[in-house]
């Protein structure tokens, strides 16, 4: 099943730096993820001046549990980058 993420940052005056250094490991899980068939699409969710607020993603797995267990192990979450996350079940349009 796929789901639909929206993670928003911590809003402190050192979430940036935080986001900055745990970033490349966050990028290296989602080259696994896509490796593995989990990864559809992803990205930073911006401000309106430009600066990275969050993250949305797109995932795939076949149980709820293997997207709990990757989450529990993200960078950004184990690196507290992201405060509030938001996960729906969601299925894509066939246009």
């Amino acid at each position: 099943m796929q789901y639909v993420l929206h993670a928003y940052d911590f809003t402190d005056e050192t979430a940036p730096q935080r986001r900055q250094d745990v970033r490349p490991a966050h990028l290296e899980k989602a080259r696994q993820l896509k490796e593995n068939g989990n990864f559809v699409l992803g990205g930073a969710l911006l401000s309106p001046s430009g600066q990275m607020i969050g993250s949305m993603m797109i995932v795939d797995f076949e149980q709820e549990s293997d997207l709990d267990k990757w989450l529990a192990t993200d960078p950004y979450v184990t690196g507290r980058v992201w405060e509030k996350i938001d996960v729906k079940p969601f299925r894509q349009a066939q246009v």
